[in-house]
């Protein structure tokens, strides 16, 4: 099979030169991508290290998760930098809840923040069905709710896949 623009020999240099000047200008564009978000992005206290940095903001309030009405725990050492990797802004250091929010003037660090840093599995959660409450009173912001030094926070999330069914049907099971 002949492709087209191939078969004649102009039109063939002719559509090469053409990719060829497409491909050197996909890559630079990229690549003046990457250097332009990375710049950017040194400063965002969401995405860098806090290993080297004078972090005189710090903060801490207990985080309390709740998943298909059952208790879940909040592991240790969670962007703590303590295993050589790299410490983040939020981190935790045991598994009671508590978080710590440290950067170098004051941030509007958000609840939601902590669990995105964290790899929480928020797309498999129903929202429409989950809840943050602060303080014992439920947030009208969700997971964009401030965190705030010394607040408790209770996340009660219910699972796209849970069944609520089966909380309160008394046959037995198949």
């Amino acid at each position: 099979m002949i492709w087209p623009g191939t078969g004649d020999p102009y039109k063939r240099k002719k559509t090469l030169k053409f990719l060829g000047i497409t491909a050197i200008i996909a890559i630079s564009v990229g690549v003046a991508s990457s250097v332009i978000q990375g710049q950017l992005g040194q400063d965002n206290p969401l995405k860098v290290c806090i290993n080297d940095r004078d972090t005189p903001y710090k903060i801490k309030a207990t985080l309390e998760i709740v998943i298909d009405g059952l208790p879940a725990e909040i592991p240790a050492n969670i962007n703590s930098g303590l295993d050589g990797e790299c410490q983040r802004t939020m981190y935790t250091l045991t598994n009671d809840g508590t978080i710590y929010a440290e950067w170098e003037e004051d941030y509007p660090f958000e609840i939601g923040h902590f669990l995105w840093m964290w790899d929480f599995p928020l797309r498999d959660m129903d929202q429409s069905k989950s809840a943050i409450y602060v303080n014992g009173k439920e947030s009208p912001h969700f997971i964009n709710h401030p965190f705030q030094d010394g607040y408790h926070y209770k996340a009660e999330f219910t699972s796209k896949a849970y069944d609520e069914s089966k909380d309160t049907d008394f046959l037995p099971e198949n």
